[in-house]
């Protein structure tokens, strides 16, 4: 695999491309716990379709690296939009499909609520992926709040320690729950666990879980970005939004298609976990061609 970097905004920007430099640009982010092999198989074929497919490492995630040590090891929703506008900037790419799932598809739908100028088309992964921090402390049923036990465990201090001394552990479990019909292996597993040895993994794993709760502040940097998202401003680009039916944390999104006021799409992809491209990775990459076909 080929990582090439750029220095875009406030990282050093690890990604893997797939496809020639002159076919239709598409960014594609992976989510928690995760990386750029979630793509390994759909990038290929996206571009052999004439896409050019950027995968980068999220902040915290392979050699992926921050700039300056003074940086704040943000794990907020507006900090990952700004990385892939900065991305975007530093690579030329004037507009592109953008897509992924988890923290990835919650990247491009902040890019694309945000700067749709920018957004040929979104493909996204739970569909309307922006947080609404304000409304974060809302009860949600029993069994949903039960899947949400690793984002309480990182709310304290032996959360962090957990994930400190053994991230493969808490990731590896993860995996299973969040994808029950997916027969991984170990290898697959950890060919993309070397990924969260990056020093800043825990940092900004633990403000991730942190901040969308308001239990912790942002980063000044992106406060301007974190006002406008809490409005939950509308997709206003052609979208295709996408649900696992066996998807462990997420029991379906289909209720969002009120956010998106331009041409919408919603799929199921059956016995699909959390990790959409990986685990389906033919129909994930035909998301992304129908939605720039969607986009005209």
């Amino acid at each position: 695999m080929n990582v090439k970097t750029v220095k875009a905004g406030v990282l050093e920007v690890a990604y893997v491309e797939h496809g020639s430099t002159d076919g239709w640009p598409c960014i594609m982010g992976h989510g928690f716990p995760y990386d750029v092999h979630a793509y390994a198989e759909c990038g290929p074929i996206l571009a052999d379709a004439g896409a050019r497919v950027i995968v980068p490492y999220m902040r915290g995630y392979g050699p992926t690296q921050f700039l300056s040590p003074d940086t704040p090891r943000s794990g907020e929703q507006a900090a990952f939009g700004a990385d892939f506008l900065a991305l975007m900037d530093a690579l030329g790419i004037e507009r592109a499909i953008v897509g992924g799932y988890d923290w990835g598809g919650r990247a491009a739908c902040v890019t694309a609520a945000l700067w749709p100028e920018r957004v040929t088309a979104l493909v996204s992964g739970n569909s309307y992926n922006i947080q609404n921090i304000a409304r974060s402390n809302e009860p949600a049923p029993a069994a949903q709040e039960a899947s949400y036990w690793n984002q309480y465990y990182f709310h304290s201090e032996r959360g962090r320690r957990g994930l400190t001394k053994d991230r493969r552990d808490v990731a590896r479990t993860l995996w299973r729950m969040w994808s029950p019909y997916w027969d991984f292996d170990e290898a697959t597993f950890e060919r993309t666990a070397e990924a969260f040895d990056n020093p800043d993994f825990v940092d900004v794993v633990i403000h991730s879980y942190r901040h969308r709760y308001g239990l912790v502040p942002g980063d000044p940097a992106v406060a301007h970005l974190e006002t406008q998202l809490t409005a939950q401003p509308p997709i206003t680009v052609p979208a295709i939004t996408i649900d696992g039916s066996g998807d462990g944390v997420n029991t379906g999104t289909a209720h969002h298609a009120k956010r998106f006021t331009g041409p919408h799409k919603h799929r199921v992809f059956d016995k699909a976990g959390h990790n959409l491209p990986q685990e389906r990775p033919e129909e994930w990459a035909q998301a992304v061609i129908d939605a720039r076909r969607l986009a005209g």
